[in-house]
């Protein structure tokens, strides 16, 4: 059973968060997801999701993952004092989804302005899995030179890239295709099949 701490911030596309709280709080190999959203965040779920931006932690989880969930424990991005803002907290994975450029830039400079941040700090010093998934276009070379900064650090890219193989019939299919790569990151089991198996296989 795994503990997995869930970061949002403030870049588009919050729909591949909401999508992982979903499958996360579904998987039998999850016990606790430790969930910590920016005030960016928070603004970007409100005008992409229409989820309330003054809704209380209880209320946000339960539009998050769709139904309340006894998995997910809520922390607010101000309480640095919170378990996860220590090496000492037992946590196996952290996914920064989506994470800004922003984020990027105060991760690669060692820097810690909120619970987020220093919650993926701690994953690094303690050589922790942490997977960052940009959310940017175009990239500038101070975007780019954030992101290898922090490959050399530790950290996994996942640049949220959906795929095409599969044959998406709607965007759902698409972001859930790409959450399952995701999962795959985390070490995670899931339902489908992600790999591409080439063209000999297809005529099998």
């Amino acid at each position: 059973m795994k503990t997995i701490t869930v970061g949002i911030s403030g870049a588009s596309g919050v729909i591949y968060a909401q999508r992982l709280l979903m499958h996360l709080d579904e998987s039998a190999e999850v016990s606790q997801i430790n969930l910590v959203i920016s005030g960016p965040g928070r603004r970007v779920i409100a005008d992409e999701l229409e989820i309330s931006s003054s809704a209380d932690s209880e209320q946000l989880v339960t539009d998050m993952v769709g139904r309340p969930s006894l998995k997910t424990v809520m922390f607010h991005p101000g309480d640095i004092g919170a378990s996860i803002a220590s090496g000492s907290c037992p946590v196996d994975a952290m996914i920064i989804i989506p994470c800004s450029a922003s984020t990027l830039g105060t991760l690669a400079s060692g820097a810690s302005r909120n619970l987020l941040h220093r919650a993926a700090d701690v994953c690094l010093k303690e050589n922790r899995r942490l997977v960052l998934v940009p959310r940017e276009t175009p990239l500038s070379t101070i975007h780019l030179e954030n992101m290898l900064r922090l490959k050399q650090a530790g950290a996994l890219i996942v640049p949220a890239m959906p795929a095409f193989y599969h044959k998406p019939a709607h965007i759902i299919a698409l972001v859930d295709h790409f959450i399952y790569r995701v999962m795959d990151h985390l070490g995670l089991a899931h339902s489908q099949e992600t790999a591409w198996r080439g063209e000999s296989a297809k005529g099998s």
